[in-house]
C-alpha cells in the first residue's frame, strides 16, 4: 500500500470522464481489482460487458474493498457494440494488430487526448479485454484509436486489472493539481543565504587552522567546490544550525580523551 485513505476526501468532485468498458471479464477478481484501480485514481465510470461468471460476483465485491460503489454502479450490456452505443471516441487498449490501419498510441497520449475531448464534452471510452485472450479483431476494429503499453517483448501480457491501473493512473497523474515535487518543512524553513555564507566563513576558518587547503594553489578551487557543496543542499536553518554545532565540536578537545 503505498498511500493511505482520507475518509475526509472520499468522494471525488463530479466531472467529465472516460469509461472504463471491461469486455467479457473472466474473474470476478479482476472485476474488483479494476474497480480499485479505477477509484484510486478519481475515475468511477464502469462498464461491464457480458461477464463469463454471472453479475453480481460476490469475489469482484471482495476483490473491491472500498470500490464497491463502482460495481453496484456498473453499466451491464451484453454486447461490447451496446457498451460504446453512446461513445463518441474509443480507445482499444491491446497488442497492435497488424491486420488493421488504425493508429497506435502510448497510455500517456491516449489520456491526454481524453482529458481534451472530455473537456470539450464529449464521451470517451476505453476497451480492456478479457484475461485469456484480450480483445477480439472485431472490438479493436469498433476502437478510434490502439494504445499498447510498451513492455517486456518477451513477456508483453498484462493481467486486466494492470492494464486498468496504467491507464487511470494516467489519468489520475495529468488531470491532478498535484505539485510534481515538494519540501515538507516539518515547521522549520529553507536557510537565509546569508545563514549559509556564516557557516561556510566558519568551516573555511576552521579548516584553515588545521592547514587542510593544501598546496595553496588549490586552496580557492577547494573552497568553491566545499561552498557549491552546501548550496546545492538547500539547507534548512535546522541544518545551518547543526553543522554549526559539528564543526565546533571537531575544533574543540574532547574531555577525558587524549
Amino acid at each position: 500500500m503505498l498511500s493511505g485513505t482520507d475518509q475526509s476526501r472520499s468522494r471525488i468532485e463530479p466531472r467529465s470522464q472516460p469509461a472504463m468498458v471491461l469486455v467479457n471479464p473472466q474473474m470476478g477478481e479482476n472485476i474488483g481489482a479494476a474497480a480499485r484501480a479505477m477509484w484510486n485514481f478519481g475515475l468511477d465510470r464502469l462498464r461491464i460487458v457480458n461477464p463469463r461468471d454471472g453479475w453480481p460476483n460476490p469475489k469482484a465485491d471482495a476483490m473491491a474493498s472500498g470500490a464497491g460503489r463502482l460495481l453496484d454502479e456498473a453499466w451491464l450490456t451484453r454486447t461490447t457494440a451496446e457498451a460504446c452505443a453512446d461513445l463518441t471516441y474509443v480507445f482499444a487498449t491491446t497488442a497492435r494488430d497488424r491486420a488493421l490501419t488504425k493508429r497506435v498510441v502510448t497510455p500517456e497520449v491516449a489520456v491526454a487526448e481524453a482529458l481534451e475531448l472530455t473537456a470539450a464534452g464529449e464521451k470517451v471510452g476505453f476497451l480492456f479485454g478479457a484475461e485469456r485472450a484480450g480483445l477480439d479483431k472485431a472490438d479493436v476494429t469498433r476502437a478510434n484509436s490502439i494504445v499498447s503499453v510498451p513492455v517486456n517483448p518477451a513477456f508483453g501480457s498484462l493481467n486486466l486489472a494492470q492494464c486498468v491501473l496504467l491507464v487511470a493512473y494516467e489519468w489520475g497523474r495529468q488531470s491532478s493539481e498535484t505539485p510534481k515535487e515538494v519540501l515538507p518543512m516539518q515547521g522549520g524553513r529553507l536557510a537565509a543565504a546569508g545563514e549559509v555564507d556564516g557557516l561556510i566563513a566558519r568551516v573555511v576558518e576552521r579548516l584553515d587552522n588545521v592547514g587542510f587547503f593544501y598546496p595553496e594553489a588549490k586552496r580557492q578551487r577547494m573552497i568553491t567546490n566545499l561552498e557549491n557543496l552546501f548550496r546545492r543542499a538547500a539547507m534548512t536553518n535546522a541544518d545551518v544550525q547543526t553543522l554549526h554545532g559539528v564543526t565546533r565540536a571537531l575544533s574543540e578537545k574532547v574531555r577525558g580523551r587524549k
